[in-house]
């Protein structure tokens, strides 16, 4: 399994933030006001960093042999890809939060309120990001010497052709 890489994050990011600077332009638009995410967001956002990082610890634990209970590998698996989709939805959701401030930034109308929760979703939806990265981390096996390329059987321990 591959690592997220930076350039799905940024992909998930610029969408985002063209979503979230669309949705208030139109919203503006058509004469309404604009969106402004709820303050219980960024509260749900930190829950669910800490409780990535704390399904991921476990695993660590047993990857380096701290814990000798084994891990269930399909716990692993779940628990990575938790934190994969993790990491890319705090990318989008920091990415709607900046599409939304440079909206409010760029108005001849200073913001009053809005900004505030605007930025603690920013904020936290970074802290998500990079929860969910150390939690994918936190979740990698060390690469053994035999999971190089496969190459041509030791003499003697193949098949025989008698068997």
């Amino acid at each position: 399994m591959k690592r997220t890489s930076a350039g799905v994050l940024a992909v998930a990011a610029l969408i985002g933030a063209v979503v979230g600077f669309g949705v208030d332009q139109l919203l503006t638009s058509a004469g309404r006001a604009t969106f402004t995410p709820s303050l219980l967001l960024p509260v749900l956002l930190v829950l669910l960093s800490a409780a990535v990082i704390l399904f991921a610890l476990p695993i660590r634990r047993a990857i380096v042999g701290s814990d000798p209970t084994p891990i269930d590998p399909f716990r692993a698996v779940r628990v990575v890809m938790l934190a994969k989709a993790s990491s890319i939805v705090g990318a989008a959701v920091a990415g709607v939060g900046l599409g939304l401030l440079v909206f409010l930034l760029t108005r001849p109308v200073a913001p009053v309120g809005s900004v505030a929760a605007v930025i603690a979703t920013v904020v936290t939806a970074l802290v998500l990001l990079v929860a969910a990265l150390v939690a994918e981390r936190l979740c990698t096996l060390r690469k053994d010497d035999d999971d190089e390329q496969p190459g041509p059987p030791e003499p003697g321990l193949g098949l025989s052709h008698h068997d």
